[in-house]
């Protein structure tokens, strides 16, 4: 299994079957919507090029289900799934209307299996109320991305402990837990490995250290096996 890290909170895995990716932002949207917030990473054409078979969403804020990036997928390739929870349901559907995509309403606590890989929705307290998390199984492993979340007692119900690999926001701001709080999260995770994310895209202070055994700080575009 192949993780690359696609910026901000951006992830493409590949396992030998399935190709996905995770809140892709891959266009300057945010900064049209709000000149503070000029993209500093540069846009990589070439994964426009690769033809997701899943595209997961975790909720309705530019930097994470982005309708220039989404369209460019869903107006260039057929019969992708989508999931989603219900604040992006509501608008992909009607924003790539056709080529026989599967939209799948994704709200917590939902699960779906798409060839060799089982997905299930896991709450986040967001300032989107429909916010969720990841839970991905494949090839024996199970990923967790948080998408953007506070810490709270409310999500441990649902996540699964000790997961093969966390990924979590550490930036602090727009509802976000902070670095302080990343650590605690993931330590009642108790995740085997760790990768802090959701910064260096849309501010000037990327992520340089997190300290906790077993973290691993990825610059956009790179790509480790899982």
């Amino acid at each position: 299994m192949k993780l690359t890290f696609l910026g901000q909170a951006g992830f493409m895995i590949e396992t030998g079957k399935t190709v996905i990716m995770i809140d892709p932002y891959l266009s300057d949207s945010v900064y049209k919507a709000d000149p503070s917030k000029k993209r500093r990473v540069p846009v990589d054409e070439h994964f426009f090029g690769i033809r997701p078979d899943c595209l997961l969403f975790t909720h309705d804020h530019l930097d994470h289900y982005d309708p220039e990036t989404a369209l460019r997928f869903l107006e260039t390739y057929e019969g992708i799934t989508v999931l989603s929870p219900s604040s992006v349901y509501r608008r992909v559907r009607k924003e790539a209307a056709g080529r026989g995509h599967n939209y799948v309403l994704f709200d917590a606590k939902t699960e779906w299996t798409e060839k060799n890989v089982r997905f299930k929705a896991v709450k986040a307290v967001h300032s989107d109320e429909y916010a969720i998390g990841f839970l991905i199984s494949a090839e024996g492993k199970t990923l967790y991305f948080t998408g953007d979340t506070l810490y709270s007692e409310e999500i441990f119900r649902d996540a699964l402990i000790s997961p093969d690999a966390l990924f979590l926001p550490v930036n602090g701001v727009g509802n976000n837990m902070n670095k302080t709080d990343a650590l605690r999260f993931a330590g009642e995770i108790r995740a085997k490995r760790v990768f802090p994310c959701h910064t260096g895209m849309l501010d000037d202070s990327p992520v340089t250290s997190f300290p906790m055994e077993g973290s691993l700080i990825l610059k956009p575009y790179e790509t480790t096996d899982l």
